[in-house]
């Protein structure tokens, strides 16, 4: 029988290795973990980041699948909160299952190419990779939805009638709340960089993405999914889908690049140059 090890004893800080783990990080500390993050993730092969993008992209689609079927199935007092509540789903899977997420990366990348030059290039085509597969992705949940049979009509009936809700905003409208819908996900990234825990990280998912959900704000993957199934079903013009999809984008970028990258990083270096140049984890 293998003996049980005693803790750790304190640190020089005078401090035990569960209270270590369990020590707030300051801004400073979440700030390098950030930038860490994003090298690894930059000096991933295409192939692999397109295929986990790909994967976030199905797996966001469980959001729209969870509000269809309450929509569907409950009738009951306090409606939307419950939907509202079921809609962090798909986000708990694809983030804490570390599949790549556009709007997760307008903080990741975007604090390192403000941290380090050199990386403005490398970002641009992160995105385009990311985003791109995250929407083929989020078509392939449409047609596994809409066209296999895999799930009831009043369902199927159900996601594409909440996609033409989301195409029913003016573009204008579609940019601000993809404005608050890209904060929220960025903060998400943030939050989840700042806890040791996965329980804890899956609190604040479920949490900030249940104000995405309670708000209705435009998520340009999550949102897609819903939409796209709606196109698949003919309830929707592919050009309606087209024309929501850039205010959508923008917005969610100008969400998250200024009001949580562009913030968090100059609370920690105060307009200063980010003196820790970070080398890749060996």
């Amino acid at each position: 029988m293998e003996e049980k090890q005693p803790p750790k004893p304190p640190d020089e800080s005078g401090l035990s290795e569960v209270a270590q783990e369990t020590q707030r990080l300051s801004a400073r500390e979440i700030l390098i973990a950030v930038c860490d993050t994003a090298r690894d993730e930059l000096l991933r092969p295409p192939l692999g980041l397109g295929l986990s993008a790909l994967a976030g992209g199905l797996t966001i689609g469980l959001s729209a699948l969870a509000v269809a079927l309450m929509e569907t199935y409950y009738a009951g007092a306090g409606k939307a909160i419950l939907v509202a509540a079921a809609y962090p789903l798909g986000f708990i899977a694809v983030i804490i299952g570390r599949a790549q997420f556009f709007t997760e990366n307008t903080l990741y990348p975007v604090v390192l190419a403000l941290a380090e030059r050199g990386h403005l290039k490398r970002l641009l085509w992160f995105w385009g990779l990311i985003l791109a597969a995250n929407l083929a992705g989020a078509l392939l949940f449409a047609f596994l939805i809409i066209d296999s049979g895999a799930v009831p009509p009043p369902v199927r009936g159900a996601l594409a009638e909440i996609g033409q809700h989301a195409t029913a905003l003016a573009p204008t409208d579609v940019f601000w709340s993809g404005v608050i819908g890209g904060w929220l996900m960025a903060l998400v990234a943030w939050m989840v960089s700042a806890s040791h825990w996965t329980t804890g990280q899956i609190l604040v998912t479920w949490m900030l993405t249940f104000l995405i959900g309670l708000g209705s704000f435009v998520h340009c993957v999550a949102s897609s999914a819903e939409i796209l199934s709606a196109v698949v079903a003919n309830a929707v013009p592919i050009s309606a889908y087209l024309g929501w999809l850039l205010p959508a984008v923008l917005g969610n970028i100008a969400g998250g690049v200024v009001i949580v990258s562009m913030l968090n990083y100059g609370q920690v270096t105060g307009g200063s140059p980010f003196r820790r140049r970070l080398a890749p984890r060996s």
